[in-house]
């Protein structure tokens, strides 16, 4: 009990907090159309990565890598980018088993260019009887000119 008589009591200070963290996990994300993107860095590559899930699609939230190296975490219908240095990329998501033939995409990308990869999912049903599903993943190459109107309202997960 406090001493003080205005003072508030000690499971307000609890819900008080609570509230709190609630609401900051409940706020939007800005749409990637609405962020203020630098230009691509001089002598350097930007590599999208975007989702546009339906809502029956899969939740998970895999890695994604960039030769084989983390680059972020692909929210279901989200985007995010990274400035990389011209060269040969490999665009992998984490995925269930063995990787199919053409299941991740592969390009080049020179200073000043953008490449645009699309995080695809597909249920898979394991098991016998007790049938489960899970979830593999395929990323996809696409065009900016197709790329830019499917992530322009897609939240945006950051860049860098």
């Amino acid at each position: 009990m406090s001493k003080n008589p205005g003072a508030p009591p000690p499971w307000f200070h609890c819900c008080a907090a609570s509230l709190l963290l609630v609401l900051t996990g409940c706020a939007q994300l800005l749409p990637t159309s609405s962020a203020v993107l630098p230009p691509v860095p001089a002598g350097a590559a930007r590599i999208w990565i975007y989702r546009n899930d339906g809502p029956y699609e899969a939740q998970q939230t895999p890695y994604t890598r960039l030769n084989g190296q983390i680059a972020g975490i692909v929210q279901p219908n989200g985007a995010f980018y990274r400035n990389v240095p011209p060269g040969h990329y490999a665009v992998t998501v984490d995925s269930y088993g063995v990787p199919y033939p053409n299941q991740f995409v592969e390009f080049n990308l020179g200073g000043g260019q953008e490449g645009f990869v699309k995080v695809l999912s597909m249920r898979e049903k394991v098991g016998g009887e007790g049938v489960s599903l899970r979830t593999l993943f395929f990323t996809q190459l696409v065009p900016p000119d197709a790329a830019r109107p499917a992530i322009a309202d897609t939240p945006f997960y950051g860049g860098g």
